[in-house]
């Protein structure tokens, strides 16, 4: 069976063959996606998944991909996009939004209905569902803070509705959430004083232009805190600070970040990574752990 065939008839326009991953990553590097597809509906979603568990197809599920650095040997298989699922709504002290609407949004509707509680979220770049699946965080603030519940299938196409206490979580982890595929989530929120809020969000704002690289394409904090310190300091402290390779280098303005400067191959990003880490390790004994994703073959 041609599965890009049957994926392409059902989906039409929201089906895209080879596409490029650089399109949808914020590294803006990538090799293509063999079927890139477009789910909305939960039918969609029993859909796609029933062919890809009866053909035995690779799926990945991708958000904003702004955690996500992809092999230039792209990716086999189907990939599935959340951004068309980007609804969401304020009830009462409650915020109800899709997989696919930017986390951002749902800071910014909350601060606007004076709810306080995700306004340090400000500026993640990434969606609902990206946020959830690894309980994104900045500023002292998670994602988890005031989430209620996360609305999910599982991958055999069966809706969940998973509470918060159901979900063990910690930093930038979550556990039994690879599991699902998520959907969407509830966030309960408190009523706090509008100016106040706004002012904390702008604040907010204002730190993230001032401290990161937000203009070259990166995909934020590359390494996890380490226990007690920070990745950045390390990494300066190792004298790694604008250390290139090819067209990757570590930002100058926050060592924490790696930048795409000029047209970086995943090859290099992925290298530079090694090359952080096995210097940092070798200077403070620190072994670095990732915090972005890596998906498919990268080149030799």
């Amino acid at each position: 069976m041609d599965f890009k065939k049957e994926l392409s008839a059902y989906f039409k326009e929201n089906c895209l063959l080879d596409e490029p991953m650089s399109q949808h990553t914020t590294y803006r590097t990538g090799g293509p996606a063999q079927v890139y597809v477009y789910p909305n509906t939960r039918q969609e979603w029993s859909f796609v998944l029933k062919l890809a568990r009866t053909e035995n197809i690779a799926l990945r599920i991708i958000g904003f991909g702004s955690n996500i650095l992809v092999g230039g040997k792209g990716l086999p298989g189907i990939t599935c996009s959340t951004k068309h699922m980007n609804q969401a709504a304020v009830k009462d002290n409650r915020i109800i939004a899709q997989a696919g609407v930017a986390l951002d949004k749902v800071c910014e509707l909350s601060v606007a209905a004076g709810l306080g509680g995700m306004e340090k979220l400000s500026g993640i770049p990434g969606s609902v569902g990206g946020a959830v699946y690894m309980n994104a965080g900045a500023f002292g603030q998670e994602t988890f803070d005031c989430l209620e519940y996360v609305e999910a299938i599982d991958f055999e196409g069966r809706p969940a509705v998973l509470l918060k206490k159901d979900l063990p979580h910690g930093y930038r982890h979550v556990e039994g959430i690879e599991n699902y595929i998520v959907l969407g989530a509830g966030f309960t929120l408190e009523k706090q004083d509008f100016a106040t809020l706004t002012e904390n969000r702008h604040l907010i704002q204002q730190k993230r232009i001032e401290k990161q690289p937000l203009d070259l394409p990166s995909a934020g904090s590359v390494f996890k805190r380490p226990v007690g310190d920070y990745a950045s300091r390390l990494i300066d402290e190792a004298g790694l600070r604008g250390l290139s390779i090819g067209g990757a280098k570590v930002s100058e303005k926050h060592a924490g970040f790696i930048v795409n400067f000029n047209h970086a191959t995943p090859e290099d990003i992925k290298n530079l990574m090694d090359e952080v880490r096995r210097q940092v390790k070798e200077k403070s004994g620190v072994e670095l752990e990732l915090e972005q994703i890596l998906w498919g073959e990268f080149e030799a």
